[in-house]
């Protein structure tokens, strides 16, 4: 298994309420994990991010929810609507819908459709799809 260079590990209230919302409803896939640690290690085409219950190892201040204030995880997919139609069918609430954005990089027109909503413990998570024009 290939490590990526940044892989967040975020502090969770429940592992396995948001092991099942990450792979149940996003599709994330499980590389690993150590149950008597309550933590995984997912994965979601190339990105990766580790989930580990709130043990007071990590934390540098009082969690309260939502957690990660000032941060959202952009996460590449190939499908923004799959996964749209998988929050809805879950009554998952959106934080926003999809929005569709172009940007000029480099000479080329970027073309990015994203969608933001919370994860159980109120991270921030941004699906998007990108597209060359």
């Amino acid at each position: 298994m290939k490590f990526n260079g940044l892989i967040p590990e975020i502090s969770v209230t429940n592992v396995n309420e948001s092991k099942k919302f990450y792979m149940d409803i996003l599709g994330f896939h499980l590389e690993y994990e150590r149950v008597e640690d309550r933590f995984v290690f997912l994965s979601f085409g190339e990105a990766q991010i580790m989930l580990e219950e709130i043990n007071g190892h990590w934390n540098t201040g009082e969690l309260q929810c939502p957690f990660g204030r000032g941060i959202n995880f952009q996460i590449a997919t190939d499908d923004v609507y799959k996964i749209l139609y998988n929050l809805k069918k879950n009554n998952i609430k959106l934080f926003r819908d999809i929005v569709e954005s172009q940007y000029k990089c480099d000479g080329e027109i970027i073309i990015v459709k994203e969608i933001l909503f919370q994860d159980p413990d109120g991270y921030l998570l941004r699906f998007s799809q990108t597209e060359s024009k």
